[in-house]
């Protein structure tokens, strides 16, 4: 399952995209996004999702199929 950035909690830091090992992370307009079919949650690289990790607001990078999603 990918991870999906919450847009209301994203600050633009740009923490995620600089360190997402699949290059799934892009800017949309004002805040970033997870591109679905590139996140494999990491695997292969990190422990858990490295977006989440990394992120300066907790509950930002959250599982896609998850509460708002």
């Amino acid at each position: 399952m990918a991870y999906r950035i919450v847009p209301e909690l994203c600050t633009s830091c740009g923490a995620c995209e600089l360190d997402c090992p699949n290059e799934a992370i892009s800017m949309d307009r004002f805040t970033f996004v997870i591109d679905p079919d590139k996140c494999k949650e990491c695997q292969g690289h990190f422990d858990t999702p490295h977006c989440a990790s990394v992120c300066p607001v907790p509950g930002t990078c959250v599982p896609a199929e998850g509460p708002g999603a």
